[in-house]
């Protein structure tokens, strides 16, 4: 009985040690960050990047309008099951923001998902998009920051009970749902298409809203864009595949025409959390607007996620 009692506390102890290895924060590999520090960041093309990112949605101070925006002071809350979660500070400050940190501090954080302090941050932070970016965009996005304003606003912390406050468990979940990997395979696609791809399922994260999630924060993965129900509120957020009621009989031009002006084909207007993201559409070329219509309107069809 001693000797069993032993072996099965052994198996636990080789058990437990597998699981805190396998749940250890992985950063961006070595000779990549090498590459993306060696990159001669471009603010203006950066600037594309924040905007099509929605970085000032998050991190700009709650009801923040005109330059206020470029204040990335952060308190937007954040509301699901798992508990609130509010954005950091992530001006230029070095104290209270990201002023003290490397390209590949920001690298790791963007691409791994993983702080300077080595810990796993919440996907509330959509890294699991952000992931699909390129090393000259992050380069780039990081050059812009640099440009923006200083807040000395302090980041509160998250309101995240037990479990989920533990943040070594967000290994584990990671090994589960996080991919660089394209959400959808479009076989033949076109530049214009591929380029739409690219901005809906890397920087726009599109799908964080678009896309249900099963009972642990994982998108079920035959359903992307499929619309999802409201982690935040009442209703629906809505199907954006062509089997969508919402968007689904719309052209590819209607589509990009409603980025810009905010306006649908039958002249209703934006409304809701999308008013921030249609804004911050509108400061995209007309090309890469085009380009994420095209790129919604190659999707495969799908029945509403939230049925």
């Amino acid at each position: 009985m001693k000797r069993l009692a032993l072996g099965l506390g052994l198996v636990a102890i080789a058990g437990a040690g597998i699981a805190f290895a396998l749940t250890a924060p992985r950063p961006v590999a070595a000779d990549r960050l090498e590459a993306i520090a060696a990159i001669d960041g471009d603010a203006a093309a950066g600037e594309t990047l924040f905007w099509a990112g929605g970085c000032a949605s998050c991190h700009a101070a709650p009801g923040s309008e005109g330059d206020a925006k470029l204040v990335l002071s952060g308190g937007v809350r954040l509301s699901s099951d798992f508990g609130t979660f509010i954005a950091p500070n992530i001006s230029p400050d070095p104290d209270a923001g990201i002023g003290a940190w490397s390209i590949s501090d920001f690298a790791n954080a963007m691409l791994a998902g993983v702080s300077p302090q080595g810990q796993h941050y919440y996907p509330a932070f959509p890294y699991t998009s952000y992931t699909r970016m390129t090393d000259r965009d992050i380069a780039d996005l990081f050059a812009f920051l640099k440009t923006l304003p200083r807040s000395t606003v302090a980041s509160l912390p998250h309101e995240v009970g037990f479990p989920f406050n533990i943040r070594r468990s967000l290994g584990g979940w990671k090994l589960l749902f996080f991919s660089d990997k394209p959400r959808v395979e479009l076989a033949g696609a076109d530049a214009q298409v591929v380029r739409g791809q690219y901005l809906v399922e890397g920087p726009g994260h599109c799908g964080e809203c678009h896309t249900p999630r099963n009972p642990i924060g994982g998108f079920v993965s035959d359903a992307w864009l499929s619309g999802a129900k409201n982690p935040e509120g009442e209703g629906v957020i809505p199907n954006l595949t062509p089997g969508g009621k919402s968007i689904g009989g719309w052209s590819a031009s209607d589509i990009a025409y409603y980025l810009e002006s905010g306006f649908t084909p039958d002249f209703d207007s934006v409304g809701g959390s999308m008013v921030d993201v249609q804004k911050n559409m509108a400061k995209l070329t007309s090309g890469d607007r085009d380009a994420i219509a095209a790129y919604l309107k190659a999707l495969p069809e799908r029945a509403n996620g939230w049925e």
